[in-house]
């Protein structure tokens, strides 16, 4: 899979696509074409029934340092409507990432900032490197960190977001694991085993009841049901009755490995 000017996008024969910020030079800062890109690989990804797994990494030191400059630039040069617009494009990308369903694990390896930390907060799970920083410098700028905050706030939560949103202060790895927005920390050098054993269990799963899974708890977060029991029980009884269900009740009492298993 290719085709992008600031992504690699590559899949291996499990079904793991490791979808790479490619910006190195830059910091893998955001810019518009980054942007659109990120958008259409996050279509692209969903409708692939043979991608299980998808990982968001990034070339270089840095995992993502926000905004690019010149992006930044164009953006305060624009009308009111242009800079909704290019808001917008941000919002709908992370929302295609955020409605992705299949896991999506964050490989961080280096610092982010700014909209890296958004795209850090769409993820499932998120494994950084010891070392790293973070910090979210928006309101530094006169700015706040808008497009992103919906789904920062809704990792950190609100007593979290008060402390990291209002003061742009950097803050490490640990903090972060310890706020929610990191899963796991784990020395560089063992950061791609720990990604590893969380791939092998996320395929060792159904695909079909995995997204189901993911959706069950996008829903009951975000408030999403008007009657929890009336869509437990229904979702419960699909599975049972999904080919997914019949063949794993089948295997685990027959003893026999799951047919999805890799």
């Amino acid at each position: 899979m290719s085709g992008y000017k600031t992504l690699a996008l590559e899949t291996d024969t499990r079904g793991v696509a490791r979808l790479t910020l490619d910006r190195a030079e830059k910091h893998n800062a955001m810019n518009a074409e980054m942007i659109d890109e990120l958008a259409a690989a996050a279509e692209r990804l969903a409708a692939d029934e043979s991608v299980r797994v998808v990982v968001l990494a990034a070339a270089g030191p840095t995992f993502c340092a926000g905004g690019d400059l010149n992006w930044m630039r164009d953006q305060a040069a624009k009308n009111r409507q242009g800079k909704i617009e290019g808001a917008t494009a941000l919002a709908l990308m992370l929302k295609a990432l955020d409605d992705l369903p299949k896991p999506l694990i964050g490989r961080v390896q280096g610092n982010a900032f700014g909209g890296g930390i958004g795209l850090m907060s769409v993820c499932d799970i998120v494994i950084a490197a010891g070392g790293t920083e973070f910090a979210l410098t928006e309101t530094r700028l006169g700015l706040v960190p808008a497009t992103i905050g919906p789904y920062v706030i809704r990792r950190v939560g609100e007593g979290h977001a008060r402390r990291l949103l209002l003061n742009a202060r950097r803050f490490d790895a640990q903090t972060a694991c310890e706020v929610g927005l990191v899963s796991m920390v784990r020395p560089a050098e063992e950061l791609d085993a720990a990604v590893e054993k969380e791939i092998a269990a996320c395929l060792d799963c159904a695909p079909g009841a995995v997204a189901d899974a993911k959706n069950l708890v996008r829903n009951v977060a975000r408030g999403a049901i008007d009657d929890p029991v009336g869509y437990s029980t229904s979702l419960l009884a699909d599975r049972w009755e999904s080919g997914e269900g019949k063949a794993g009740i089948e295997a685990f009492l027959n003893r026999r490995p799951m047919p999805w298993a890799k």
